[in-house]
Parts: C-alpha cells; sequence; structure tokens
C-alpha cells in the first residue's frame, strides 16, 4: 500500500511542471495538444518504414519462406497501423468539422489573474 501511494506521489509529482507553466486548463490542453501534434508525423513514419522493412524483408528473402512469411507479417501490421492512425486522423477531422470545434489556435490565451 505505501510502495503504491509512492509511485503516485511521485508520478504526480512530475507533472508538476507541466501544470505550473500551464495554470489553466486550456493552456494544459493546449500544451498536451502540441506534444501529440509533434508525435504524429514520428509515429505514421516509424509505421512507413516498419511496412517497408517487411517489404525489404520480402523481396531480399525471396528463398528463405520463413523470412518471406515474416516480410508478410511486417508489411500486414505496417499497412493496420497506418490504416489506424489516418482514420483516426480522419474521424477527428469529421468530427472537428461537423461541430465546428477549430484548432489549438481558436484557445484562449492563458491568463494570470482575472
Amino acid at each position: 500500500m505505501i510502495k503504491d501511494m509512492k509511485f503516485i506521489v511521485l508520478s504526480v509529482s512530475a507533472f508538476f511542471p507541466l501544470f505550473a507553466s500551464a495554470q489553466t486548463v486550456t493552456g494544459l490542453i493546449a500544451k498536451v495538444g502540441g506534444w501529440i501534434d509533434s508525435l504524429i508525423p514520428i509515429v505514421v513514419g516509424l509505421a512507413l518504414l516498419y511496412f517497408l522493412w517487411g517489404v525489404a524483408k520480402f523481396i531480399l528473402a525471396s528463398a528463405n519462406s520463413g523470412d518471406r512469411e515474416e516480410g508478410k507479417k511486417h508489411m500486414f501490421w505496417g499497412i493496420v497501423a497506418l490504416f489506424v492512425i489516418f482514420s483516426v486522423w480522419g474521424l477527428v477531422q469529421f468530427i472537428t468539422a461537423s461541430t465546428g470545434i477549430s484548432g489549438p489556435s481558436s484557445l484562449p490565451p492563458p491568463s494570470v489573474g482575472s
């Protein structure tokens, strides 16, 4: 029980600078959204590299059927990852367009005091 409490306290205290610099909920949301926006191209690139790794493995291991099957698996899961990423992106775009929600630029700037 004490070990769990220490973990929770350390986990929450690790995010104190984030909370202190955000100062408002909208600032916190904007900051986390900025991080996510930075990570999306990296995740898409990794999924594309995983797919291309499968293609290379499939082509280069034409004599070995085991490596060809592994290449097919890499290609399949790379395509699945890209499909999920772009599907979620399209769904978010559809929801924001249909509800009239715009991007982070519409958030009010964080304010100190009143």
